[in-house]
């Protein structure tokens, strides 16, 4: 990420300066408007913008978590192909309405604040492009299109759906009142194995509004363990690419009093994030564990996550934004590639 001029010498800070301006800005900053964006009608590109829609990055972050619940309850059920591909449509069509709604919820919520902060000052709300009112009715069109989608699943699995709704609805304030706001959206991402758990007709725990047996007057609590791993997995990998993601805004966060893990640990973070990626990847053998799963699925899921993620870690400059925004923006692609790929490949080979 250190890039040099023809001449062997470091960018100026003016550079720099342009770098973050339209690289860092285009897409989480709200700036973006090329490719297929810029062939829309100019009404709508803010819009595009608010749900982070070019480059799919946002909704892959959603995506992956549904796709990983079809995953992993095909291999537990032995689903035929049929049944995965219909959940996996269906996951993908949910996710696309509820990852707009959720973008557009936090964007509202965070406006007074990202004003203030130079990344964020140019999202369609900061800059004018739409109104407080115009972005609560988008919001609010996008999550009614997202629960149309539970109306496709198996009956019984909208009550799943209830907690990641609370969550994604607190996550903007999470912010504001604790260092361990990754840990919210990690939960709330997270939630996607749970839905698409649901959407294979495989609900992963059964206790108090969601159902389950009772013995002997009182009610049991029980979850699927290869799946709660896999959950809390999920959980990791959201806080290590999202805490290295916070540190492009440390500074301002400090200034206008928001909370992260970045903020708390500053330079201490990598060594965290070292910790947890040696958890994560020994859920994801837990997971594969109790399953009997294949050699195939360590290697991939396993060792492709402990490759990408580690690179990620030892490469990233955590004080400098666009290594920080480079390495989120392809490292968790391939740390979520890596999961879908094994649990993809072990699925397979079973049948």
């Amino acid at each position: 990420m250190n890039g040099k001029t023809t001449n062997g010498k470091s960018h100026s800070a003016e550079e720099a300066a342009a770098f973050q301006n339209n690289a860092l800005a285009q897409q989480y900053g709200g700036g973006h408007a090329g490719g297929w964006v810029g062939r829309l009608p100019a009404s709508w590109v803010p819009y595009v913008q608010l749900a982070r829609l070019s480059p799919p990055a946002a909704l892959f972050l959603i995506y992956f978590p549904h796709f990983f619940g079809v995953m992993i309850a095909a291999i537990i059920q032995r689903s035929p192909a049929a049944q995965v591909l219909r959940a996996s449509s269906v996951m993908l069509g949910g996710s696309f309405f509820f990852s707009n709604a959720a973008h557009g919820w936090n964007d509202l919520i965070d406006a007074p604040v990202d004003k203030s902060i130079a990344r964020t000052s140019k999202r369609p709300i900061p800059r004018g492009a739409i109104t407080p009112r115009a972005a609560f009715i988008f919001t609010a069109t996008q999550a009614v299109g997202a629960a149309l989608f539970l109306l496709l699943m198996p009956s019984g699995s909208a009550i799943y759906a209830v907690p990641n709704i609370i969550g994604t609805c607190y996550y903007p304030w999470a912010k504001r009142h604790t260092n361990f706001a990754q840990l919210v959206l990690g939960f709330c991402l997270a939630w996607g194995i749970i839905m698409g758990s649901c959407a294979m007709g495989l609900m992963p725990f059964t206790w108090g509004p969601f159902g389950g047996a009772w013995y002997g007057g009182e009610q049991l609590f029980w979850a699927e363990p290869s799946t709660a791993s896999l959950f809390l997995a999920c959980i990791l990998w959201t806080v290590i690419y999202d805490s290295i993601y916070a540190h492009q805004d440390v500074k301002d966060d400090i200034k206008v009093g928001l909370k992260s893990i970045a903020v708390l640990f500053r330079d201490w973070t990598k060594p965290l994030l070292w910790l947890l990626l040696g958890c994560m990847v020994a859920l994801l053998y837990t997971c594969g564990n109790l399953l009997d799963m294949g050699i195939i699925y360590y290697v991939i899921a396993g060792g492709g996550s402990l490759l990408s993620l580690g690179a990620m870690i030892a490469n990233v400059e955590l004080k400098d934004s666009a290594s920080c925004w480079w390495w989120f923006r392809y490292g968790f692609w391939l740390a979520g590639g890596a999961i879908a790929g094994g649990l993809l490949s072990e699925y397979v080979l079973m049948t």
